[in-house]
Formats: C-alpha cells, structure tokens, sequence
C-alpha cells in the first residue's frame, strides 16, 4: 500500500493537476463565503463539465473547492453571524462576538488555521485508514446510527447554555421540520399540505439562510451604530505569522477536534454540522472558564473549524472503500468517479491505485494550499467587509441569501420559504431561543428517523434491538453522560462555594 502510495506523489506535482487544485481551493473558498451557497452546489455544478478532463484533474478540483469552502464558510459566520456552509453554524457561536470586539481578523486567522490542520488530519487519516476502517463501519448498522444522531441532538440541547428548555423546544421544532416531505419508506405524503414543492422535504440550505442571515441583516438596517461603537468594530488584523503563536495554547482543541471529524466523517450521513457540535461541546466542557464560550472566546472557533474540516476526507472513507458517501459532497464526488469509470469499492485500490491514491495526495496538497491561499487572499479580503457601511451591507447580505437560494432548484418557492424562515428566526432571536440545535434537528432528525424505523423492521418491531447490541449500550452511557454532566459540575460547584464560604467562616 506504501509503496503505491508514494509512487502516486509525483501526480500531484503535475502542472494540471496542481493548477486544478489551486484553482478549486480558490473557488471553493468564495463559494463557502457566500451564504446560500454550498460545497455540494459547486462540484454538482462542476461535474458535467469534467466529462473531457484527466480524472485526476477533476478530482483534484472537486477536493480543492471541499476543503476550500469548508473554510470559506468561517467568514460570514465570524463577521457575520451567518455561516457560509452548514457546518460553519457551531463557529458563529463564537465568530461573530468575537467580531463585534474588534477581533474578526483574530477570528478569521484562527478559523484559517485550525481549517488547514484539519484538512491535514482528515486526508492523512484518508490515507492511513481507508483499508483497515472499512471494516469498522460495517459495525455500525441502523441501531447503531440511530443512537448516534441522538447522541448528537443531545450533545446540542445541552450545549447552548442558558435555558435548557429553549433549547430542547429548538431541537424538536428542527425534527419537526425534517419530517416534512414524502415518507422514504412508504411513500405518503407528511405535512406537505398538497404542495409540490415539499414533497423532497425542505432544503437544509433554506432553513440555514433563513434562520441565519435574515435576522442580522435586519439589525443592520434597525440599527445605527454610534461613532464609538463603529470603532470597536476594527478588525486589527496582523501578519499570520505573529498570530499563530497565540494560538499554540489550541492544541488539544486541535488533537481532540481531528479526531472527532474524523470518526464522524467515516460515519455516513452524520457530516460536518455534527463534528462541529461535539468538538465544540467537548472544548466548552475541557475548558477552565466555560462561561466565556458563546461570548467570543476564540478555542470556540478552533474546535468548531478544525472538526469540519477533518470531516472532508474522512468521509471519502467509506466512499472510495464501500461506495457509501459519508457526506452529500462525498456522494457528488461518486457521481464524478464514476462519470470518469472508477467504480468505488475494494477493487478501485486495485484496479486504480494512481488514481485513488493520487487523490489521496490531493487532498492533503489542498490543505496547505488552504492554508496559504487563505491567509493571503481570503482573510485579508474578506475581513474588510466589516468596514462597509451598514446600511449598505444589510441590502447585500439580502440580495445574496435570494440569489443564493433561488440557485438551489431555481425556484421562488424556496426563496418564499426563506423568508418565512427568515421571520421565525428574527423571533427566535428577539426571545432569545438557540437556532444552532433547529438546523442540527433538521439535519439529524430524517437521519434518527430513517434508521430507527429500519432497526425495528430489522427486529420485526422488537424494540430491545436498539440497547442490546454492544455498541449501542456504548453510545448510550456517553448520551447519559452528557446530560447527567453539566448538572454533576453544577453540584461540584456549589459544594465548592459552600466549602469555601465555611472555611472562610471558620478562619473568622
């Protein structure tokens, strides 16, 4: 395997195929900067245009605008609060606080880099861990994936903070927007009201802008901002270089972030909205101050940015090795492979091995390119746009998101929808109600669903399928644990202050 390995390195240096992952690291970065628009929109939009290209040009492209736009969506989610991409929500926590002290470049530089480390560790782990993994997902069948996306939606509820009723009432409305459209087992229709439109359910990318967009966008225009407070809203950006050594303190974010993209990127389906949660749930309950988390601490933004990216070539995992796609990026870049006669599975690492571990090499070249690219193009472009007036900038961000939207299936139905969307988040956010855990409940709610329902045809409705396997009784106790944690630490603590109030008694 090593030695095919390193015999494919010398592709990547080829002018074409180098080129092609410049020029998709490139696009990819301004495709994730736009809201309402989307990885998985680019490379579909690419594909047939790759029919006379050398396959490994096109993959090369298809890798580069992957891992490009995974980071481009850090942009408008730091200095706008309205995440590029769907797995950019978990990083708007932190971003756009963060941007509003006058740290958007701080935060875009942090975002830059742990998206390069990221992508770093996912295509190693492409590379390293395709063949002996493969077995491991066929472990995880659908009881298994259904206490997964619980354990997500969770992770979730629990994470917002604050009041834990709001943010379950949040997570039950996003299932409840996912079961909207036809039923994939038997057919019938749910909550689609006889409309068309609905019958494919509704688009995550509707529900994203939506939420996301609107509702900043209508406080440019509410509000007019004293001189003072226009001040503050200086990014500060200085060289790259003098900034990464404030972010050496990250690292275990970094270590423990990689890790969990990448064991959700192997799981199909789950995607990087869900690595981004649980990476950021675990730094928030690791950290010493877990308060300043959601009011701008930056380790927020690493944790969330480096685990979406770790998740790109992960999920290429099971895609290149079983031709299950662990993302919808993943399951267009099949479309592509197969478009040039590569037929994922085992035998593709026989049949192909410059191809497939060429690939491989690209997607590690993107991640540096990432990095580079970034820093000099994306960050210090894009981190202006705070300096634009307000008035001017709400007016934009609108004609984006209808832009963006209707692009989707070029339909005014889904631009309606996200206006409507767009008005329940601007009440949501007006009363204070988390929009991170709709967006994973619509994400995550057809995903628990689809594979419950399948684990009891599975059992013939015998319900104890779902705790009497392994690695189910697993994923149980760590979904028990997070909801029994947060309320062990708040005893811990008070026991503490009680402790120290009655040696502070005692000394008197």
């Amino acid at each position: 395997m090593f030695e095919q390995l390193f015999s494919a390195l010398p592709l990547v240096f080829q002018f074409n195929n180098f080129i092609a992952v410049v020029v998709g690291v490139i696009a990819g970065i301004l495709v994730g900067a736009l809201p309402g628009l989307s990885a998985t929109m680019a490379i579909s939009v690419l594909v047939p245009f790759t029919f006379g290209m050398d396959p490994l040009v096109a993959l090369g492209m298809m890798a580069g605008i992957y891992n490009g736009a995974m980071y481009g969506g850090a942009i408008p989610a730091v200095l706008l609060r309205i995440p590029g991409t769907p797995a950019a929500v978990a990083t708007t926590l932190d971003g756009y606080p963060l941007a509003q002290a006058g740290k958007g470049g701080y935060g875009l530089q942090v975002a830059l880099v742990s998206s390069a480390i990221g992508s770093l560790a996912s295509a190693l782990s492409l590379m390293l861990l395709a063949p002996p993994l493969a077995s491991l997902t066929l472990m995880f069948g659908p009881p298994e994936v259904f206490w997964i996306a619980i354990f997500g939606l969770t992770s979730i509820v629990f994470l917002v903070g604050g009041n834990v009723t709001k943010g379950l009432l949040s997570a039950c409305f996003g299932v409840l927007l996912s079961l909207v459209g036809a039923d994939s087992i038997t057919g019938n229709d749910r909550f689609t009201w006889e409309n068309l439109h609905l019958l494919d359910g509704i688009n995550v990318v509707v529900v994203l802008v939506g939420l996301y967009a609107m509702p900043p966008a209508i406080s440019l225009l509410e509000e007019v901002l004293p001189e003072a407070t226009k001040a503050s809203m200086r990014l500060h950006t200085e060289s790259i270089w003098k900034a990464i050594p404030n972010m050496l303190g990250y690292w275990k974010t970094w270590v423990r972030g990689s890790i969990y993209g990448i064991l959700v990127g192997i799981l199909p389906g789950a995607g990087g909205s869900m690595a981004g949660f649980l990476s950021y749930n675990a730094a928030r309950s690791d950290s010493a101050d877990p308060d300043s988390f959601g009011k701008g601490n930056p380790e927020g933004i690493a944790a969330s940015e480096v685990a979406n990216n770790a998740d790109t070539a992960a999920a290429m995992i099971p895609a290149l090795t079983l031709g299950i796609p662990g993302t919808s990026v993943a399951a267009v870049m099949l479309g592509g492979m197969m478009i040039h006669g590569l037929q994922p599975g085992p035998m593709l690492f026989r049949e192909h091995p410059d191809v497939v571990y060429g690939f491989m090499w690209q997607f590690l070249a993107s991640g540096i390119l990432l990095f580079f690219l970034g820093g000099s193009l994306a960050t210090n472009a894009f981190a202006q746009v705070l300096r634009l007036p307000r008035q001017l900038l709400g007016p934009i961000i609108m004609a984006l998101m209808v832009v963006g939207v209707f692009m989707i299936h070029e339909s005014m139905f889904d631009v309606y929808l996200m206006l409507g969307f767009g008005l329940i988040g601007y009440a949501m956010d007006r009363l204070k109600f988390p929009m991170a855990p709709v967006v994973l409940g619509l994400i995550l709610g057809e995903f628990a669903e689809g594979n419950l329902r399948l684990a009891l045809r599975m059992s013939r409705n015998d319900w104890s399928i779902l705790w009497s396997r392994p690695i189910c009784q697993i994923i149980i106790v760590f979904t028990v644990f997070v909801i029994v944690w947060p309320m062990i630490k708040k005893m811990l603590a008070k026991r503490k202050l009680r402790g120290g109030a009655l040696a502070a008694e005692m000394e008197k």
